[in-house]
């Protein structure tokens, strides 16, 4: 197809409402049906009735979508959440992990996505991995009265809690629970995990942990969570 026949086909459809957002939600429905290995820019283009060539005037390439799919489906995640039951510390932990199961119940093909590949700084751990989420939660737990140190530790025990548990729920329902994809070389994509390159300014409770959340207690997180497993077995098992 010339140049002149791709520009024609965009045009139509950019009369029918072709964008980027529409561009995304139709990613995930394909995603949600092929899992992440099944999209592709030539079958999304197929879907979208354009050719793929047509798409690159709303994303960079593959590695830009899946990373606009991830963007989409935490950002569904406040507006799913009790403003109610999170008057409370312990409500908002509640709220907002019922939020996060709700994607790997409804998008369990999606999920690991969210969970596996790169976030944007080592930092940031998955599936709370927006700055915007992290930001919340931080500033969240301080104004409930948790101390700096709590508020990290808080953080790690949650999401662990949270990757554990929803990303074999996910896998439970049909997802591959694959290694992180390698980048692909695909339309100039900006690649995830460069702690240099993100922006910081309006996160400042994000950049006042920083160097906390970037310290790593994975053994000892690891053994605590461990023994809380146990206790919880052995109070079981001596009712």
């Amino acid at each position: 197809m010339t140049e002149r026949e791709v520009l024609t086909s965009e045009k139509s459809y950019v009369g029918k409402g072709l964008d980027r957002q529409v561009i995304v939600h139709t990613a995930l429905q394909v995603i949600d049906r092929r899992g992440s290995q099944g999209l592709t820019m030539r079958g999304l283009g197929q879907e979208l009735g354009v050719e793929a060539m047509s798409l690159y005037r709303y994303v960079s390439g593959r590695e830009d979508l899946l990373e606009a799919v991830i963007a989409e489906l935490l950002d569904d995640i406040r507006p799913h959440m009790d403003e109610l039951l999170a008057r409370t510390w312990q409500g908002y932990l509640q709220s907002l992990a019922h939020a996060v199961r709700r994607i790997a119940i409804e998008h369990p093909a999606a999920f690991p996505l969210v969970t596996t590949r790169h976030p944007a700084a080592p930092w940031l751990r998955p599936p709370l991995r927006s700055l915007e989420l992290v930001e919340e939660f931080l500033s969240t737990l301080r104004d409930f009265g948790f101390k700096d140190d709590q508020v990290v530790s808080a953080y790690r025990s949650f999401t662990s809690f949270l990757l554990g548990h929803l990303l074999l729920e996910s896998a439970v329902r049909g997802a591959k629970t694959s290694a992180v994809e390698e980048p692909l070389d695909e339309g100039g994509a900006t690649v995830s995990n460069q702690d240099g390159r993100v922006d910081l300014s309006g996160t400042p409770t994000v950049t006042k942990f920083r160097a906390r959340l970037s310290e790593d207690h994975s053994d000892e997180e690891f053994e605590t969570s461990l023994e809380t497993l146990l206790d919880r077995l052995e109070m079981d098992v001596s009712q």
